[in-house]
Formats: structure tokens, sequence, C-alpha cells
């Protein structure tokens, strides 16, 4: 049997859904990145678990994987043709949340870390 969905938002969030999904798509926005690249970018999540989330969107066809056949190994991930659709929403999401700093502690400068303020 296949899936049924009460609202289409219920298939979005099930490919970028969660805690790290967006915030990933949000720094891939800017380019290409390595892992360890997103691992700095995002200093709070866990090796295993960007690995995870890497995989998954790799999975659904969000991001492209690209291996380079060299030693020592270079990978980069970077938005899919797919995945680049939503750049809009991704964009609308990011500013969402500017405003609801400002709006509940003030200057969101004080509250981003100056690396995504000067994306």
């Amino acid at each position: 049997m296949s899936k049924k969905y009460n609202i289409s938002v219920e298939a979005t969030l099930e490919v970028i859904g969660g805690k790290w999904k967006p915030v990933i798509l949000c720094h891939l926005i800017h380019g290409k990145k390595r892992t360890g690249e997103l691992k700095r970018l995002i200093p709070k999540i866990t090796q295993k678990m960007l690995t995870q989330q890497l995989r998954e969107l790799e999975h659904d066809g969000i991001i492209n994987r690209i291996v380079y056949n060299q030693v020592p190994p270079k990978v980069e991930y970077e938005l899919s043709e797919y995945g680049d659709s939503l750049r809009e929403i991704l964009h609308s999401l990011c500013l969402w949340g500017e405003h609801h700093i400002e709006r509940t502690y003030g200057n969101s400068k004080d509250y981003l870390e100056d690396s995504v303020l000067n994306q």
C-alpha cells in the first residue's frame, strides 16, 4: 500500500524535517561544503549524526555527494537541482528565525554566530 499524507507539509517535513537537516541545507545554499566544514559550521552536531543526515538527504535526492579520486580522499556535498528548489523555503525560514530572534531577544547580531552573519 502506498503512503498517504493528511496534508502535503507532512511530505516536506518527512524529507527536510528535524533538528539538523534544515541547518545543513541552509549552509549548502552558499555552495559546496566538505564534511569537516559542515562540522565546524554546526559545532553541536555529532559526527555520527552529521553523516546520517547527509546520507538521508543524499538518498532523498536533495544533495549530491561528490567524491574526488585523490589521496587523501576528498568528498564534497552540494544541493542537487531538486534540492535547489528548496532555496526559497530555506531562505524564508532563515528570515523568520532572524525576525523571531529580534522580537524575542533584541538584536539578532548578539544571538547569531559570526559565521552565519557573514554568509
